[in-house]
């Protein structure tokens, strides 16, 4: 690979890391051709994207990137593969998924929505990572749960406050 090259796979690389907020640094190393090609369909059906990249390229698109990955860097030894995410918790189910029937991918280290996290003993904790859609939903059911209250509280009660209402008027007239 010339020096051109590598510069022009490093900017790529800057930018994939500048566009993702969520990406997993795992190791796939020692699976077949058939069980690479089955993690890749699996992959494409949780809408994570899996790419082979050179340790130093990597090393050198972090230190590019305006982000802080904190230790992240320190895990780039041996094979390392990307797996690109819109949601943060995404790779790690199909990580998770993947290793009942396989021993690898490894997960090196994960970095989503600028926390990083370091060693496949994480994996667990990742997979119950909430994405920003199911947070959100969950703020929106809160909020909506005291509202819900109120509007039901004074439909039922509004029949009794006219009733009540109505026999005052009458009373007084």
């Amino acid at each position: 690979m010339t020096r051109e090259e590598k510069s022009k796979v490093i900017e790529e690389l800057t930018a994939q890391l500048a566009e993702s907020s969520n990406f997993y640094l795992t190791d796939i190393s020692g699976l077949n051709a058939g069980t690479t090609s089955a993690l890749r369909r699996a992959c494409y059906k949780a809408n994570v994207r899996l790419a082979v990249v050179k340790n130093t390229l990597l090393e050198k698109a972090m230190e590019a990137s305006d982000k802080d990955f904190g230790a992240l860097p320190t895990t780039l030894k041996g094979n390392t593969s990307v797996m690109y995410s819109e949601t943060g918790n995404a790779p790690a189910k199909v990580i998770k998924a993947f290793r009942k029937k396989s021993e690898k991918p490894f997960l090196k280290g994960a970095y989503i929505e600028e926390a990083v996290y370091i060693g496949d003993d994480q994996l667990d904790m990742l997979v119950d990572i909430k994405s920003r859609e199911e947070l959100i939903g969950d703020i929106i059911g809160l909020l909506q749960s005291p509202a819900k209250t109120v509007v039901s509280a004074l439909q039922s009660s509004g029949g009794k406050l006219s009733g009540i209402l109505k026999t005052l008027s009458q009373k007084e007239g």
